[in-house]
């Protein structure tokens, strides 16, 4: 499966770049970014003590005495589908220099970015994603998004353009990420009490993309949205927040729960490829990325899937006759096609998967 395979699972249309729309002084949102259907009576300020995502150490986790750091994971994983990761062991050096250096790419001239720019049919790219039609709303945020691993996915033409030193951090930062994804999956098993080999076969040759989002300020925030209310289509998300400005939001009990940053933490979130992988018990989370009125928010959310020729289905331990599938089988390149070529509405689309009770 080559990179042109990759092409073929969707595509986006081109659109103008927000961060270059804002350089002028606007007052008033222009009408295609105007959101209509955001329900801001459901949004719960942050000033209020609110529930918070749990915090997850995984030094604690690594120490074969503590017992109760897993039921965290376990409990974080059925009831929030998100937690934030602390001690998570990556080197703070790599990780400053590679926010330094998605900071400095998005503060190129529009020129220079464009030359890294989406192209039509494809889903790569600096642009924006599930841009499905002309008359679509758009998300106040511009985006680099691109397949890192496993390595003969990668687009021939769009990796070898990115300048150095940014690809050889995207490089370092990719694998070190991918072998904590790894490490986060064993501890799940260990959680679920299943064999460890059983959830990891998926990501053997799994595959990898990076998400590099920055969010201008805009002076009508809450009459746009940065990323619409979604469940993330692959199986776990690293997000690493750049800059301490809050704006990602989960939907919990009919609330949207903002996630205050924490210094040197990664945010973790369970997609919907490890929903149906886990029967249901690990849940994918609706998420969405609101607009502060004077600062950018920059994130980056790197994305772990299946490998593409794998069957998407509940792993065989989890199913029971008191526990029967609750997900129909899909191969991984059927769920990317259906999953990139529809808007971003919610679970929508895991929620068709479910199987229909007689």
């Amino acid at each position: 499966m080559d990179s042109e395979m990759v092409n073929k699972l969707g595509s986006s249309l081109l659109v103008p770049s927000v961060q270059e729309l804002v350089k002028q002084p606007i007052t008033k949102v222009p009408e295609r970014y105007l959101q209509q259907n955001q329900d801001p009576s459901l949004v719960v300020s942050s000033t209020k003590s609110l529930p918070q995502v749990p915090v997850i150490d995984l030094s604690k986790l690594l120490s074969e005495e503590d017992e109760t750091e897993l039921q965290k994971l376990d409990h974080a994983c059925k009831e929030w589908g998100f937690f934030q990761l602390i001690n998570h062991g990556v080197n703070p050096l790599l990780v400053e220099n590679f926010k330094k250096l998605v900071q400095d790419f998005f503060n190129l001239p529009v020129e220079e970015k464009k030359i890294l720019s989406q192209k039509p049919g494809n889903i790569e790219g600096f642009g924006q994603l599930f841009v499905v039609s002309e008359d679509h709303k758009l998300e106040w945020a511009d985006l680099f998004h691109i397949i890192t691993h496993p390595s003969y996915m990668r687009n021939p033409q769009l990796f070898p353009s990115i300048p150095q030193p940014f690809r050889e951090s995207l490089e370092m930062y990719s694998l070190v990420l991918k072998k904590l994804c790894v490490m986060i999956i064993e501890f799940m098993s260990k959680a679920l009490k299943i064999q460890k080999n059983e959830l990891l076969e998926f990501f053997e040759e799994g595959g990898q993309s990076m998400r590099m989002n920055y969010y201008p300020p805009c002076p009508q925030p809450d009459k746009v949205i940065g990323l619409n209310p979604h469940s993330d289509g692959t199986a776990l998300t690293i997000l690493l927040q750049l800059n301490e400005i809050e704006g990602l939001q989960i939907k919990k009990d009919g609330m949207w729960i903002p996630i205050k940053p924490l210094t040197n933490a990664f945010v973790i979130n369970i997609g919907d490829m490890l929903e149906i992988m886990t029967n249901g018990i690990y849940r994918s989370i609706e998420h969405r990325a609101t607009i502060n009125s004077e600062k950018e928010r920059i994130s980056i959310a790197t994305f772990h899937s299946a490998r593409l020729n794998a069957i998407l289905a509940p792993v065989p331990s989890l199913i029971t006759p008191k526990t029967p599938a609750v997900f129909n089988d899909i191969s991984v390149e059927d769920f990317f096609k259906g999953y990139f070529s529809r808007q971003l509405e919610g679970k929508m689309y895991i929620d068709d998967m479910r199987m229909k009770k007689e």
